[in-house]
């Protein structure tokens, strides 16, 4: 049994890193993320790091649909320091499929 659980924990001490790492350097990865499009629309979007039900998963960005323009695109989180109040209305106002 010990030897079936290893993985499991590896996995999820290396998601709990990766997730306080991302914090560290000001994303807001955990919950409901500000993300850009590579066409530079902004929305939110659940973003916990290792779960993934509607896009495919890239590490540090996805290949997720633009519910703003209604395309498929690589999206990566913003810093949140780096957006307007005017920018994170807007992301607000557009947010994805509420499942992770």
């Amino acid at each position: 049994m010990k030897n079936r659980l290893r993985p499991v924990v590896l996995v999820a001490s290396i998601l709990a890193l990766g997730t306080l790492v991302a914090r560290r350097l000001g994303y807001k990865v955990g919950g409901n993320t500000v993300v850009r499009c590579r066409e530079g629309h902004l929305f939110t979007t659940i973003w916990v790091p290792g779960v993934k039900l509607k896009a495919i998963d890239l590490g540090v960005a996805r290949i997720q649909r633009c519910p703003v323009a209604g395309h498929w695109s690589l999206v990566v989180p913003v810093r949140d320091s780096e957006l307007t109040e005017e920018q994170r209305r807007s992301a607000a106002q557009h947010h994805d499929v509420r499942i992770p």
